[in-house]
């Protein structure tokens, strides 16, 4: 497989070109089957619907991918692994829709009144196992940062108007993709852009730099488990949203 910035030449050129869109999506079938097998485990067929989902993501992310984004390969990969967990989901809801209504024994309750009370252990099992995927990924990416996981708990905001300070300029960090580009490109929070444009005072924003930081850069790649556990604990803390 060809270097970094060879890639990143060939994906600018499969934008424009659907032929070479195809001829690079060929090439780099070992790495879409690769990243397959490992959501799934155990080795990907070209048989099997994940190896066609990931063909599609794969083509998805040369069309989405910019230099900003940072290695090809790897934003390719976390899109490739979003894809296939919004399949497992979905299929886990099918499945569990079509066997739940499904009787027992004849004559006997549904697996539906059975287990109406309970979890779903399959559906969970897949958010844990792909929960655990993004943070071993994000993991990686945050040292490029100067940040760590721990930072999380050393900075984050005590105070609930301080939280919510914080999360307002991630918001709005969010909502403009342009400070997540600088974000990316820079490997430092924008203070000065973040500061005028979210209205939050300079100072609370620095004084809790790697809290935001970290909280940006899962803004960024599509972690939708890491997202929503976040979410959850910041609903428990006093209604607010990520």
């Amino acid at each position: 497989m060809q270097g970094e910035h060879q890639i990143i030449k060939l994906v600018y050129q499969a934008k424009k070109d659907m032929q070479k869109a195809d001829d690079l999506i060929r090439s780099y079938i070992p790495y879409i089957r690769s990243e397959a097998s490992k959501f799934l485990s155990r080795f990907c067929t070209e048989q099997d619907d994940e190896f066609s989902i990931a063909m599609i993501a794969f083509h998805e992310a040369i069309l989405g991918y910019e230099k900003s984004r940072g290695s090809f390969l790897q934003y390719a990969s976390m899109l490739i692994r979003s894809r296939l967990i919004d399949y497992h989901r979905k299929e886990v809801r099918h499945r569990g829709h079509i066997s739940l209504q499904e009787e027992i024994k004849e004559g006997e309750r549904t697996l539906m009144e059975e287990l109406a009370d309970k979890n779903d252990p399959i559906e969970e099992s897949v958010n844990l196992q792909a929960t655990q995927r993004e943070i071993e990924e994000l993991s990686q990416i945050l040292p490029q940062f100067g940040v760590s996981f721990s930072d999380v708990a050393d900075n984050s905001p005590k105070q609930e108007r301080t939280l919510e300070a914080c999360m307002a300029a991630v918001r709005y960090a969010a909502a403009n993709r342009f400070l997540l580009d600088l974000l990316l490109k820079k490997k430092k929070l924008p203070l000065a852009q973040l500061a005028a444009g979210c209205g939050v005072e300079r100072k609370t924003l620095e004084r809790h730099r790697k809290y935001i930081l970290i909280m940006l850069l899962i803004q960024t790649n599509g972690y939708e488990n890491i997202r929503w556990h976040i979410k959850e604990a910041l609903n428990r803390k006093g209604g607010m949203t990520a």
